[in-house]
């Protein structure tokens, strides 16, 4: 069964996209929780961060680097917050890697 994320990257679900290149997609959250909050997820399947292997790790490079450049082209010019949530106490609904970037407003600490 496919995810939501899939179901976007197939561009079967529409999605505020922002970036998009052959390896990653960046796009806003549809119940954001800042000002600014989108997405950036790997365009192949990684469940989580738990699953992570060396063979990876360009991918999830070349997202972190996509979570920076969306992030200053969206003005987060006074920082942001990256956030991977994982598996289910970390608070991971989804079974596709992705990285919450949020900010437009100071943020809180703990988070929750």
């Amino acid at each position: 069964m496919s995810s939501v994320f899939s179901k976007i990257i197939s561009k079967e679900i529409p999605a505020d996209i922002l970036y998009e290149d052959d390896l990653c997609l960046a796009f806003r959250d549809i119940n954001p929780q800042a000002p600014v909050h989108f997405l950036v997820i790997p365009k192949n399947v990684i469940e989580s961060m738990a699953g992570l292997t060396a063979e990876d790790e360009e991918v999830v490079g070349r997202c972190l680097i996509v979570a920076s450049r969306v992030a200053a082209e969206q003005g987060l010019v006074n920082g942001y917050r990256l956030i991977a949530n994982t598996l289910e106490d970390g608070g991971q609904e989804v079974p596709h890697l992705h990285f919450h970037v949020l900010g437009g407003r100071k943020l809180r600490w703990p988070p929750g």
